[in-house]
């Protein structure tokens, strides 16, 4: 048994039947991590004391038949989500030793749902690019072809759960950043609708940025996701009632799919075009209908309307960080992002131009019950890559028309993989709020390819070296006493 990548759903079987315990799956994943992380370098910290304590309890619970949703499941949390106690960095500088005085509320729900927290992963700075290297953490690699990113935001949730580091994770978007890596990672992302799932002030209210669940199988996310949506009484914007989701596998008869390779306006790579085509063609397999639609979408337009967002939201934000001198200290990347913002036009004209851009996608949901399109234009982008010319990077992601739309929920899942290692990926766009249709659809489609359970489908990473990574190495912070003090990433804390 292949026991790091193992879904969520298939460690709890096993758990359930005494077949695998929880400190033994933690073992495994921890072993890994040790074996994988000096080449891929996707955690920012173990808290591995608290998790071997976690995972004891939970061996308890299902000795005691009375085991919670999570219990014994290895998670790794998105650094930008704090813990009370614990560093809050944001991949920058400028945030360094910064200790948290806050917890998320979705963290708080994965731990009381049973689960064993026992990382947290690596972002680009300020969570603003879609690449995952920072002058704090170093360079995060696709374990698929490490020389080639793992995508960002949560770049190093999308890597670790490729690797088999973890199996669980968490990320967050505000312009593609669970669905970017869940298509570079050859995992599965699910951008909510906006207030499905309670986050903190001030992002909490905005309606691009949704916090949700990564995961190696539709089943599993479906899982996570269940955990972590519905009301939250520190949440005003947060919705009601609960809606729960199912990773169940079913047949699409009766389920119509409007298709889009370029949503209007962008280009992407023939690879791309072909793996979307052979995802249309699965759909169909398991009982969808399938019609190929135009949308007026192109990528000058959705910057457009974007930036306005942005420079309303985002840039203001980034900017009073780093006035002073100290913003030298930034990425380079993330003063291309605040340059870009800040020279964007009116907010409130820009809150109009959304209403705008929306009407044509709204028209096909009269007709459709989802919309399919690639996650990505290209087939991968360097480890390194600067990301400097914002209109050239942003013109390749086809996933932040549908944060300009953020009432929509999106399933980003593997489309299949292109000769560089990389794999492909496709979005799953549901009708306003309509969470449970793109699960549907991602379940069918995901057991009609195939991809994810195929023994050759995650990175072996058996002979990793250390030749490829160029920074120093990670430090990991000891939970023992909740301090600030770091130790090394081998052996139990």
């Amino acid at each position: 048994m292949n026991l790091p990548h193992i879904t969520a759903t298939e460690a709890i079987r096993l758990f359930r039947t005494q077949r695998l315990s929880p400190v033994e799956l933690l073992d495994a994943v921890v072993a890994r991590t040790r074996e994988t992380e000096p080449l891929v370098n996707s955690v920012t910290e173990q808290m591995l004391e608290a998790a071997y304590r976690a995972a004891r309890e939970s061996e308890k619970r299902y000795q005691d038949k009375t085991p919670r949703p999570l219990d014994g499941v290895p998670l790794m949390l998105k650094e930008e989500q704090p813990i009370t106690g614990y560093l809050s960095e944001e991949g920058s500088l400028l945030e360094k030793g910064n200790v948290a005085e806050v917890t998320h509320p979705i963290v708080d729900r994965i731990i009381t749902a049973g689960a064993v927290v026992h990382g947290r992963t690596t972002t680009p700075e300020f969570c603003c690019a879609p690449v995952t290297h920072t002058r704090l953490w170093g360079i995060t690699r696709n374990p698929h072809n490490p020389e080639m990113t793992p995508g960002g935001s949560s770049g190093g949730s999308g890597a670790a759960l490729a690797s088999g580091s973890t199996v669980l994770a968490t990320g967050s978007d505000i312009g593609g950043s669970i669905r970017i890596p869940a298509s570079y990672c050859g995992v599965v992302g699910f951008k909510p609708p906006f207030a499905r799932v309670p986050g903190l002030a001030p992002f909490n209210a905005d309606t691009y940025c949704a916090d949700g669940p990564m995961g190696r199988s539709v089943a599993d996310v479906a899982l996570l996701q269940n955990i972590i949506a519905g009301p939250w009484a520190g949440d005003p914007a947060s919705l009601r009632p609960r809606v729960s989701v199912s990773g169940d596998v079913g047949t699409l008869n009766g389920v119509r799919i409007a298709l889009s390779f370029d949503l209007g306006g962008y280009d992407p790579d023939p690879i791309v075009v072909t793996r979307t085509e052979q995802f249309a063609l699965a759909l169909e397999n398991a009982g969808a209908s399938v019609e190929e639609v135009d949308l007026p979408w192109t990528p000058g337009r959705v910057l457009d309307i974007a930036w306005k967002h942005f420079g309303g939201i985002m840039g203001p934000f980034i900017e009073s960080i780093g006035r002073d001198s100290s913003a030298e200290s930034l990425m380079p990347y993330t003063r291309a992002f605040i340059n870009a913002a800040s020279r964007a036009g009116s907010y409130a004209v820009g809150l109009v131009e959304e209403s705008t851009f929306y009407r044509p996608l709204g028209n096909l949901f009269e007709t459709f019950d989802a919309l399919v399109c690639p996650t990505v234009t290209n087939t991968g982008m360097a480890a390194d890559a600067t990301c400097t010319d914002s209109a050239d990077v942003f013109s390749q992601l086809m996933t932040l028309p549908f944060n300009i739309v953020g009432r929509v929920p999106v399933l980003a899942v593997p489309s299949g993989r292109a000769p560089n290692g990389v794999p492909t990926g496709v979005q799953i766009v549901g009708r306003t709020f309509d969470d449970p249709m793109v699960f549907r659809i991602g379940a069918a489609v995901e057991a009609e390819l195939g991809l994810t359970t195929a023994d050759d489908w995650w990175p072996d990473l058996s002979l990793s070296s250390t030749n490829t990574r160029n920074t120093p190495a990670t430090e990991f912070r000891d939970d023992a006493q909740g301090s600030t003090a770091t130790t090394s990433l081998a052996g139990r804390q």
